[in-house]
């Protein structure tokens, strides 16, 4: 085990078995390894390219990763997080019409360039959009756009059951604001009572206000239309890969490598015993002990991601040169 001399910044290493691993020999590992195979290839880590050449040919999952991986725990003070992200599904429209009329943008030129950029408010009600041919499709509800910002990616379908996705393509500059803390601080509830369908349903009581509460948050995402997904498979992470729901993460890249399986450890509403795959990231997502889970796309898997804020344990799994050598120089 080896610490940094820093104790606001103390990083520990330390080399588990795979027997220390709760529910391994319960998991389905082929997943794991089929999520491995879409990104391992993309690594910059010579150890790693290797690993990916041999994954391509492995018949046994688990046997793969036990000979080839060491569990390594890395911890640097922080209490583990582990939440749940979702790729949402929106109705929508490629032309305005009376129900669909809130338009998904594309990033204006000059947005990329001024720092801070306009704010929400001003994007949305100053008419700097207009004419433009910014607009991607039209959606029918605010909220859920809003919500899809907060994502950053997720599908919209047509009327005619074509379907078009979008992922993040930047955003005006402006610090994200919370609008559920918001809604805490004016006493509107407590902090306990606050998830994104208590917000959405309030602000959908509330029109007007609820309209001045998205406002509140200055941060506005543009996205760009992302034609080389087939809807059947996962949005891009930050790998520009395909994720898999229920085995990709998103994490934290100063602790762990993206590309990476992670052997995820927690209880709460939805218990997991699982390998992941790291090959997402997140602002919200910092520390070596932090996890975001991506649970599929949709209003249920919304639902379900929007119940997960619990504790426990991941452990990642490293090529076994890197990890002893994680003892020796926590610089590797």
């Amino acid at each position: 085990m080896t610490d940094q001399s820093d104790a606001q910044t103390e990083v520990q290493y330390q080399i588990l078995g795979f027997e220390d691993l709760d529910g391994w020999t319960e998991d389905n590992q082929d997943a794991a390894l089929q999520a491995f195979l879409v990104t391992c290839r993309d690594m910059d880590d010579p150890d790693w390219r290797a690993l990916c050449g041999v994954a391509a040919d492995a018949r046994n999952a688990r046997a793969f990763f036990e000979l080839f991986f060491r569990p390594v725990l890395i911890t640097e003070g922080k209490d583990a997080l582990f939440t749940g992200y979702f790729e949402p599904e929106l109705d929508g429209s490629p032309y305005p019409t009376p129900r669909y009329r809130f338009p998904v943008y594309k990033m204006p030129p000059e947005a990329r360039t001024i720092r801070p950029w306009l704010t929400r408010r001003d994007i949305l009600t100053s008419g700097v959009m207009d004419n433009r041919g910014l607009e991607i499709a039209w959606v029918d509800d605010p909220v859920e756009l809003f919500f899809l910002q907060v994502q950053g990616s997720g599908r919209i379908r047509y009327s005619d059951g074509r379907m078009v996705r979008v992922g993040y393509a930047g955003f005006n500059g402006h610090v994200y604001r919370s609008i559920g803390q918001e809604l805490v601080r004016r006493g509107v509830y407590d902090i306990h009572q606050v998830s994104a369908e208590v917000i959405k349903n309030w602000v959908r009581r509330n029109p007007f206000d609820g309209e001045e509460l998205l406002y509140h948050n200055d941060s506005y995402v543009f996205f760009r239309e992302v034609s080389e997904v087939p809807s059947d498979k996962g949005p891009l992470g930050a790998m520009n890969r395909s994720i898999s729901a229920l085995r990709s993460i998103a994490v934290d890249p100063a602790y762990t490598p993206l590309g990476a399986p992670v052997w995820l450890e927690k209880d709460g509403a939805i218990p997991m015993r699982r390998l992941m795959i790291a090959q997402d990231t997140g602002s919200a997502i910092k520390g070596a002990q932090r996890a975001d889970v991506f649970m599929g796309t949709g209003d249920e898997a919304g639902r379900v991601a929007g119940m997960m804020k619990d504790s426990g344990r991941m452990i990642v799994l490293m090529p076994i040169q890197r990890a002893y050598a994680l003892l020796a120089d926590p610089t590797l």
